[in-house]
């Protein structure tokens, strides 16, 4: 019972913040997703990620080698999902990127911060690092046929993960002032990318579920398990190993649906994966949550 209510503690906010943003459309208020996602990317997620990597509570050792391990798991999963389109004879353009790329912004990031702590939010950074250059790179190109690199170094998420690496390795810290500031920023991130999953998700139009309820199971297990043998295998500590599983196993990010849409890939059965991973991540994480806690 102990364990139950723990998971539901953990679980039960993240929800809701989407719910939020899910009735918030309902009822027909207004909403300006292009708005909120940039600034949430351009100036709250920077300064989470920043904050959270130079108050991590680990060495750096431990930080290179989860970084390590989630570039290994990420490839694995890559080869599945790979394997997985061409057995099923779908389309690589439209389906291979978003079942490789979970949301481990939107929901990784908060579900580490309530299940493991700090320590875990800024674990859990790391991962969503390591997903963010490969997604703006080898996702786009899985998408468009083009990625690029000068874009992922223009990304202010990527220039905030290198300057907290920076702080973490040589043990600097900004003034309590900037840290404060900075702080104060970086929590609007988690229930503005929350409240926003939900409204995205409310928008979406989908149809023939079923073969989407179908690969996110299928990807469910791909990533879930390339998480937990990538930790095993680096011997990660139970914090940074429960991080990796959760991140790898969260579902199809919105991200997804509007970059196919953007380079003229097939949308609609992005937005049916979007819609049907994320409710089956509902059950799935708290699943998942209770394994690694």
């Amino acid at each position: 019972m102990n364990l139950v209510l723990t998971v539901l503690n953990i679980t039960a906010p993240v929800f809701l913040l989407a719910v939020v943003g899910f009735v918030w459309v309902k009822l027909g208020f207004e909403y300006s997703v292009t708005f909120v996602t940039r600034m949430a990317m351009t100036l709250a997620v920077p300064c989470l990620i920043f904050v959270a990597l130079m108050n991590i509570d680990a060495a750096p050792q431990a930080i290179a080698t989860l970084s390590v391990a989630s570039f290994m798991a990420y490839l694995v999963v890559m080869a599945g999902c790979f394997i997985l389109v061409k057995a099923a004879r779908l389309d690589t353009q439209t389906y291979l990127a978003p079942l490789i790329f979970g949301n481990t912004g939107n929901l990784g990031l908060p579900l580490a911060l309530f299940a493991f702590g700090e320590t875990g939010l800024g674990y859990a950074v790391v991962v969503f690092a390591v997903m963010a250059i490969l997604s703006f790179t080898i996702g786009i190109w899985m998408v468009a046929g083009a990625g690029s690199f000068k874009r992922v170094l223009q990304e202010p998420l990527v220039g905030a993960t290198l300057l907290g690496a920076l702080f973490l390795w040589q043990g600097w810290e900004t003034p309590v002032f900037l840290t404060n500031t900075l702080e104060l920023i970086g929590q609007m991130a988690i229930p503005m990318m929350l409240i926003t999953l939900g409204v995205a998700v409310a928008r979406l139009e989908t149809k023939a579920m079923g073969q989407a309820v179908l690969l996110s199971v299928v990807k469910l297990l791909i990533c879930g398990g390339a998480g937990w043998g990538a930790a095993v295998w680096f011997g990660l500590d139970p914090v940074a190993a429960g991080v990796l599983i959760v991140q790898l196993a969260t579902p199809v990010a919105v991200t997804s649906y509007l970059l196919a849409e953007k380079y003229g890939a097939n949308a609609q059965p992005v937005a049916g994966l979007v819609v049907a991973s994320t409710l089956l991540s509902v059950i799935a994480l708290p699943l998942i949550l209770a394994f690694v806690i």
